[in-house]
């Protein structure tokens, strides 16, 4: 249901502090004023510029076409939706692979000319100096481990990752390099939940289990506005895809037929 009464800002501390209190944090993904607004209506705790508008949005096969501009421009209409979500923006490949110095230029763009509250950015123990350099200069940062989209050639494809040690080196080194969050995608439920419990920053799931202290979902797949396959993490709350077929073609048939418009929908 959606809340409507005006909520508090959520910051980064705010976010933080969630997994302390126990209570489990839920984000989900926009790229426009209209999703942000309703996202933030609904009582969301973070919207994240995700990425993933490479596909869901431009129709691309990878994440990485999408452009930092391109980014930037998605991420300040979300801005500007969200009154009490935390707004996190994707840094899009390559910008962290260029070095600490051009990683911070590159961010503070970000923050500066989106109004976000943080980035957020695949890797763990080999972007450790990134993370610390950018949290060192006062940009907030959420890491994003084991299935790393941005590094599907290397990965060699959309796979579960089942490196436990690997994964909670990532982990570690991403906490300690100053991350206030982590994106755990698609590993094992039992390695998620190890994962959880010795970080003190909260873990944001994606096809990693319930155990995790939040969850992250693509908001179209959620709604049901993608077409083909659909993740086997994912829960569909709406078929929105069947209804807006629905509505075009009947507005297609009423034009067609003389029956749109009607009477009342004309000036005199």
């Amino acid at each position: 249901m959606a809340k409507s009464k005006k909520r508090k800002k959520l910051t980064v501390p705010g976010f933080v502090e969630l997994k302390g209190a126990g209570r489990k944090i839920c984000v989900l993904t926009a790229y426009d004023y209209p999703t942000a607004r309703l996202l933030d209506q609904a009582g969301v705790d973070a919207i994240l510029v995700g990425d993933s508008m490479a596909m869901v949005i431009q129709g691309h096969k990878t994440t990485l076409p999408v452009t930092l501009d391109e980014m930037i421009y998605h991420g300040e209409m979300v801005s500007r939706a969200a009154r009490g979500a935390l707004v996190i923006v994707d840094l899009p490949f390559p910008t962290f692979h260029m070095g600490v110095h051009r990683a911070i230029e590159l961010a503070g763009r970000v923050l500066k000319e989106t109004s976000c509250q943080a980035v957020k950015l695949e890797g763990g123990q080999e972007q450790q100096d990134v993370i610390s350099g950018l949290v060192s200069a006062g940009i907030p940062v959420m890491a994003h481990v084991g299935l790393r989209p941005q590094s599907v050639h290397t990965m060699g494809g959309y796979k579960i990752q089942r490196n436990r040690d690997q994964l909670l080196t990532d982990a570690r080194a991403a906490e300690d390099a100053g991350a206030f969050g982590i994106v755990l995608e698609c590993i094992p439920r039992d390695i998620a939940a190890e994962i959880s419990q010795f970080l003190r920053i909260p873990t944001i799931g994606i096809g990693a289990g319930p155990d995790c202290d939040g969850q992250v979902l693509v908001i179209h797949d959620l709604l049901g506005m993608t077409g083909g396959y659909v993740p086997t993490f994912v829960k569909q709350y709406a078929k929105l895809s069947e209804t807006i077929n629905q509505a075009v073609g009947q507005w297609c048939d009423d034009v067609r037929d003389g029956n749109y418009p009607a009477d009342e929908h004309w000036f005199e």
